[in-house]
């Protein structure tokens, strides 16, 4: 009988590839502190990027590692648990277009999930569990990224710095509530789906493919934008975050329209 603890270690040992995006945001993140003159909107932009696509890594890393504990042990072979973006059986989904909503939007948008053997897990919570953790992965980011805040050490921050982590804390947080959202093919719906009728499951299964899309549509109505916005602040705001400092991400994220002004005023820092 194979269980998680028969998972090969080279399937567990974190990818090359993995520790470079690691590498990308740690030294991205140093030269965004740093402040170096000309550098800091592409430092932020490299910080901002290296650190959701580490995020996506951890979020399809939680999906893995606890179907492996539910007992699905072909995770392994996969490679998901290496914590590598390319093993992801929908690398367009779960990488690239997220990545690609951030550079247009400022929105993180929830990506495509790793392929689970579902026929191998037992027990509905499992199931549920299994939905639950990649999201619950992204707003624990969120929890760990705006810890400076929260716990009053802000005192020193570089202000690029400061609004590069906030920028993408709230990127953490777009993702997890637009992840929850029962919609077929999200996360959200992964954690009600053991739970409903076979029939119900049957009608749902094939708008599974378009439900990213419908989200997203969704988020071009000026009034439920203007919703889905006004949660996010409160949110960012509950964690001490203001709104002015990630608009200010942004503005230093999208460095190609040039630094942001005013940003010490939008701050009350002067």
């Amino acid at each position: 009988m194979t269980s998680a603890a028969s998972v090969r270690h080279e399937h567990r040992r974190p990818s090359p590839v993995f520790l470079g995006l690691v590498a990308v945001m740690g030294v991205s993140g140093w030269a965004v502190w740093g402040g170096f003159a000309g550098v800091t909107g592409l430092a932020v932009f490299l910080f901002v990027v290296s650190g959701w696509i580490v995020s996506l890594c951890l979020h399809e890393y939680a999906h893995a590692r606890s179907a492996l504990h539910g007992g699905d042990v072909s995770v392994g072979a996969k490679g998901y648990l290496t914590l590598n973006p390319l093993k992801y059986t929908h690398a367009l989904l779960s990488i690239v277009l997220p990545v690609l909503f951030v550079v247009m939007g400022g929105i993180g948008l929830p990506g495509g999930a790793v392929f689970i053997e579902r026929g191998r897990i037992r027990g509905r919570w499992r199931h549920s569990l299994i939905s639950a953790a990649g999201p619950l992965t992204n707003a624990l980011f969120a929890v760990v990224l705006t810890a400076p805040w929260w716990l009053d050490a802000m005192d020193g921050v570089p202000v690029a710095f400061r609004c590069a982590l906030a920028f993408l804390a709230m990127l953490q947080v777009t993702a997890a509530i637009l992840n929850f959202l029962p919609v077929p093919g999200l996360d959200g719906y992964g954690v009600i789906e053991p739970w409903l009728s076979h029939r119900t499951r049957a009608q749902a299964e094939p708008f599974a493919p378009y439900g990213l899309l419908v989200v997203f549509g969704c988020l071009w109505i000026p009034q439920v934008n203007e919703v889905f916005w006004d949660a996010i602040d409160a949110v960012m705001r509950s964690l001490g975050v203001s709104d002015a400092e990630t608009y200010f991400g942004l503005e230093y994220f999208r460095f190609w329209a040039g630094e942001p002004e005013n940003v010490f005023v939008g701050l009350g820092l002067l």
